[in-house]
């Protein structure tokens, strides 16, 4: 890869420039606070100087800029910060309020735990315990407050973020009986009850202060990620080519969980390239594509195999004549053959109402992330990634995640179309940028003079954080 050659240092971080020093000088790794101010900055030309451009957050309720919610990120962590918080669990869809309450840890140095949504009582109250939170920001009404508060005695704080349509309930009572000591209060009222003046302007950097880490439950496993991770995963991410990096023109749309690591890895990205970013409370692991994207015409999307897997299901139960299977195989020849996207013809053309529609505007669509977790997640076959690049005119970037790498450990190039040796199986391309992995021998996978095989059990982020992941994988010289 050009953007860390062979011998080369590692991406490490988001190479943010120090003013009056070289432009060709490495610049610092940073930390999350600085993904937001240059969300707040604006985008810049190849010279360094502003354009003036930023992007905007689109939900159901319509768009915002992005420099609107600055208020928010330094009210809420003020005041989580001095009703004595320190580590501040998130259980909230996709949403701004989402993003807001993990920058605002950031600012404030507080711990984020992201909570996986939607799900049971007794597992959020098992990730409550494991991760000892003393503040919860909650969506109103999503668990019962008498539970949680009986089985985490750790907790001091809740913040409910409460919709516009439950606006005129009363959320912070609390209930009778339950002699609870714990702090309520409400996202809106925390923002209205403070001047129109306070907290415009984001908190000057503290270096004297530690940054603290971002825990994230991966397949119910805890684990901890630091900001040299994080902002390292950024960098792996940002480092594709050139002509189809994030831009302030593209949209994206994240349509799996938040609370995953790759998915926000890949959010994190495009609010760094000053792209807009649109969120939707359908996001889940495994929503219906056209559901996610209705209302919507995203560029760019970040989905789970198992949503891509369903959605490829229901196209080949629609296309399935035998007039569109030889206009199929016309398309993946061009893909395998020549190496470039398919172009809309007139046979092609007769099918496309038969197509679920991918957002409000066909044809938008240009970059579909793909992830699959190891040892959870149903890998995709290269032959139904293939299928996925024809019914959505969409390139595609295939990654393998695990719960201990922020980002991916490997994903394929954006122009690597090529099926494997068995069209039912799959490869998942080179370790990203920001990541080495290592080969380690095995019982039964030993490395030789023309086989590099092994566990990878051990990988190294470029901020020199070790981590163990258990994968087995072999490579042939040839």
């Amino acid at each position: 890869n050009l953007s860390a050659p062979h011998g080369g240092p590692l991406n490490s971080g988001l190479n943010i420039k120090v003013s009056g020093v070289s432009k060709w000088a490495k610049g610092k790794d940073g930390d999350l606070r600085d993904v937001w101010r240059k969300v707040v900055s604006g985008a810049q030309d190849r010279q360094g100087s502003d354009t003036g451009i930023s992007g905007k957050f689109y939900t159901i309720l319509g768009s915002d800029k992005i420099t609107e919610h600055d208020r928010a990120i330094n009210l809420i962590g003020k005041y989580m910060r001095q009703e004595g918080g320190a580590r501040v669990a998130i259980y909230l869809p996709n949403s701004i309020e989402f993003l807001a309450a993990l920058f605002a840890c950031s600012f404030y140095h507080l711990t984020a735990v992201l909570l996986t949504y939607d799900q049971s009582c007794d597992d959020i109250i098992s990730q409550l315990k494991k991760s000892n939170a003393d503040t919860l920001v909650v969506a109103a009404g999503s668990f019962p407050f008498d539970s949680v508060h009986e089985n985490c005695p750790t907790l001091k704080n809740i913040i409910w973020v409460v919709d516009e349509g439950n606006k005129h309930m009363d959320w912070n009572d609390i209930p009778s009986g339950s002699g609870s000591s714990v702090n309520v209060s409400t996202w809106q009222e925390i923002i209205q009850d403070q001047e129109p003046s306070a907290g415009n302007d984001l908190p000057v950097a503290d270096t004297s202060s530690q940054l603290k880490n971002v825990v994230v439950f991966d397949s119910g496993e805890l684990v901890e990620y630091t900001n040299a991770n994080i902002v390292a995963g950024i960098s792996g991410q940002l480092a594709i080519p050139t002509n189809q990096r994030f831009t302030t023109s593209d949209l994206f749309l994240p349509i799996d969980c938040l609370s995953s690591i790759y998915p926000l890895i890949l959010t994190l990205s495009a609010l760094y390239s000053n792209s807009s970013v649109a969120l939707t409370s359908v996001a889940s692991h495994s929503p219906s594509l056209t559901l996610a994207t209705r209302g919507i015409s995203p560029t760019i999307i970040v989905a789970s195999s198992e949503t891509m897997l369903k959605f490829h299901s229901e196209v080949k139960e629609i296309l399935s004549s035998k007039l569109y299977s030889f206009v199929h195989w016309l398309e993946t020849c061009c893909l395998l053959k020549y190496g470039v996207m398919p172009m809309t013809s007139f046979l092609s053309k007769l099918f496309d109402r038969l197509r679920p529609a991918i957002g409000a505007t066909p044809g938008k669509l240009r970059l579909i992330y793909i992830s699959t977790l190891a040892g959870i997640d149903k890998p995709i076959s290269s032959l139904i990634l293939s299928d996925l690049r024809i019914f959505t005119r969409a390139r595609i970037i295939y990654a393998l995640t695990s719960s201990k790498v922020a980002g991916a450990v490997s994903q394929t190039g954006i122009y690597d179309y090529r099926f494997t040796d068995d069209p039912e199986k799959s490869h998942f391309g080179p370790p990203v940028t920001s990541l080495e992995l290592f080969f380690q021998d095995s019982d039964n996978h030993k490395t030789s003079n023309t086989l590099s095989c092994g566990e990878v059990n051990r990988s190294r982020w470029s901020s020199g954080c070790w981590w163990e992941i258990e994968i087995r994988s072999a490579r042939n010289d040839e």
